[in-house]
């Protein structure tokens, strides 16, 4: 009699050994590094995901591989870098993430090995399981060349020869690429689109610690400063205008959210971050899709 009892009792135990382990797996935070050109790049492709990782216990942090300190039409150097690194400080606060900046001159970003190494160093630092990045086409160097140096570090991160002072990763993450417009050689394939409808006012309280940007440079370099809103929340509904517009969805990204979503939930969905999944690093199965990106529905 008690061999019989004693056998269900151990797969008992077994069973709930079992099931606290999956239950302590499915607790430990992801962890996401985005890198930009510039302080306020990772913010502008990826500051709705972040918001939403961060309200759900993950980790985040952002990477500007300059210090900005070339993007203003009154003032540069030592002063705007600093004023732009005290930007990045406010939109951590206000996005629940880290930021980084590296001390490289705005403008004048290049795929050097030193530049690849900092990135390898923070990719295994952070133990990243997603990397996002630009492409690596684009209207400005500096962001072509963060596409490149990304690029370049998403399989060296597991190579222990190289950076031999940094633990090099167990696993290779998976690396995707920011949304943009850009045609040739190749358009942006919408691979992954995650819905920010619920999070884009917080995504516009980060950009909006970008004063230097959103409020001055950019609109200067539009030919648009004039029409700047001058009080705090007009200011502030005028960047979110423009930042819905960015966020708009595409016939191509609908479908991509039918995908992810079904059909009758991606109608309601107004606004996106999108990303495609690049060549390098692994390559998620849409079950790994749904597990580093928590906040898509359950298949």
């Amino acid at each position: 009699m008690r061999k019989f009892i004693f056998i269900p009792a151990l797969l008992l135990l077994q069973s709930l050994a079992f099931a606290q382990t999956a239950d302590q797996t499915a607790k430990v935070p992801l962890k996401i590094i985005v890198f930009g050109a510039h302080p306020d790049d990772c913010d502008l492709g990826a500051g709705g995901v972040a918001s939403i990782y961060s309200s759900m216990g993950h980790k985040v942090k952002f990477v500007s591989l300059t210090n900005g300190d070339a993007g203003h039409q009154d003032m540069g150097g030592g002063e705007l870098a600093m004023r732009r690194l005290n930007e990045t400080k406010e939109v951590a606060k206000r996005l629940g993430i880290e930021y980084d900046v590296l001390d490289n001159h705005d403008g004048e970003l290049f795929p050097t090995l030193e530049n690849r190494l900092a990135v390898i160093r923070k990719i295994r630092e952070w133990n990243a399981d997603v990397v996002i990045a630009p492409r690596t086409n684009d209207y400005h160097p500096d962001h072509r060349n963060t596409g490149v140096v990304v690029q370049d570090a998403s399989y060296l991160v597991i190579v222990p020869n190289i950076l031999s002072s940094v633990p090099p990763l167990v696993k290779n993450p998976v690396f995707l690429y920011f949304r943009d417009r850009f045609q040739r050689p190749n358009p942006f394939r919408p691979d992954i689109a995650i819905d920010i409808t619920g999070a884009i006012t917080k995504k516009v309280h980060g950009l909006d610690a970008h004063v230097s940007q959103f409020y001055e440079w950019l609109p200067w370099t539009s030919q648009d400063l004039a029409n700047v809103p001058k009080g705090a929340e007009e200011r502030k509904k005028w960047l979110l205008a423009s930042t819905e517009r960015r966020s708009s969805v595409t016939p191509e990204i609908k479908v991509t959210l039918e995908k992810w979503y079904g059909k009758e939930q991606a109608e309601k969905i107004r606004f996106v971050e999108v990303f495609e999944i690049t060549e390098y690093g692994k390559q998620p199965s849409p079950e790994e899709v749904r597990r580093l990106f928590p906040m898509l529905p359950a298949n």
